[in-house]
């Protein structure tokens, strides 16, 4: 849809959700609204419940805006529920965001694809988890919750006493587990908008991990832009980048992260609602090449149908 259509439209922005990452998508919500109504839409927020069908319909919604994250908002439930209301909203459609919630599932479409990714066990609660642990040989390795973002119930492992600790960490957040080798490296992540790789920044926490403190308090990561990387490599990341949006069926905005180990690169996952708060890597990548915030939200707004 263009600007002048969408400035007749009543656009929700839909945000907080029941999901762990309930407080990062508030934050994500109120900035993308503000953005919005500064550049004079008729947007208001709506905080996500399980009466969420009602509320669109007693508000009449014409537009949504989709800023959550996690669980009921990134996993193409709300956007089953959409589709079903005939409702165009942003990001990518109820096949590409189920798939890439699940890191397991994208994985082995990674792997199918012949694209790099580190390697991995999975562990599902109520299996044998001693016979589990027998598979898992080399250390250090990183633990995580297969269908959670931001980090949460994340750790790395470095022995067999820290893997069981991890595993009943992430247990508590999904029923699937998923056990990746570590790669020693450096972590960087490229955001795409529009079809067309940003620039590639990399992540280095202060801490040396980039987990749920580093990646939402301001000052406790470095965000370095353009990552520092080989030519070759750098160009070659944001190609193998475009190739995971394009084999998971994602549309507009997303953000794909990988670990670059010397010239190796392996992807790690991708999210199809990046967040939008002011430590985010996205609006940072695109301010780098020249898109304000303001600018940002628009355009994630003007694809806004394309997964129907």
């Amino acid at each position: 849809m263009t600007r002048q259509e969408l400035k007749t439209k009543k656009i929700a922005v839909l945000m907080g959700g029941l999901s762990a990452e309930r407080d990062i998508s508030l934050r994500t919500g109120n900035a993308v609204l503000s953005a919005l109504q500064e550049a004079g839409y008729e947007a208001f927020g709506l905080d996500v419940g399980r009466d969420v069908a009602v509320k669109l319909m007693e508000r009449k919604v014409e537009v949504a805006f989709i800023a959550l994250h996690g669980r009921y908002g990134e996993d193409g439930t709300i956007q089953g529920l959409l589709e079903m209301m005939q409702i165009p909203y942003t990001g990518s459609g109820v096949l590409a965001s189920s798939v890439a919630m699940d890191k397991v599932t994208t994985k082995k479409i990674l792997l199918y694809h012949e694209l790099p990714t580190p390697g991995f066990q999975v562990y599902r609660k109520g299996e044998d988890l001693e016979k589990f642990l027998a598979l898992c040989r080399h250390f250090p390795l990183v633990v995580k919750p297969a269908r959670e973002g931001s980090t949460i119930g994340i750790s790395i492992v470095k022995d067999v006493m820290a893997l069981r600790a991890g595993i009943d960490a992430a247990l508590k957040f999904d029923d699937l587990v998923l056990v990746e080798d570590f790669i020693q490296g450096m972590e960087v992540t490229v955001g795409i908008l529009g079809g067309e790789a940003l620039p590639i920044i990399q992540i280095a926490p202060k801490g040396g991990f980039y987990d749920y403190h580093a990646k939402y308090t301001v000052g406790q990561t470095e965000y370095i832009l353009p990552a520092p990387l080989d030519g070759a490599v750098y160009d070659r990341i944001q190609q193998v980048a475009m190739e995971v949006y394009r084999v998971l069926g994602c549309v507009g905005a997303a953000r794909v992260d990988f670990m670059v180990r010397e010239k190796e690169f392996f992807c790690l996952e991708a999210n199809t609602i990046p967040g939008m708060t002011e430590t985010s890597l996205l609006p940072k990548a695109a301010r780098h090449a020249g898109i304000e915030f303001g600018e940002l939200a628009q355009r994630i707004l003007e694809e806004s149908g394309l997964n129907k």
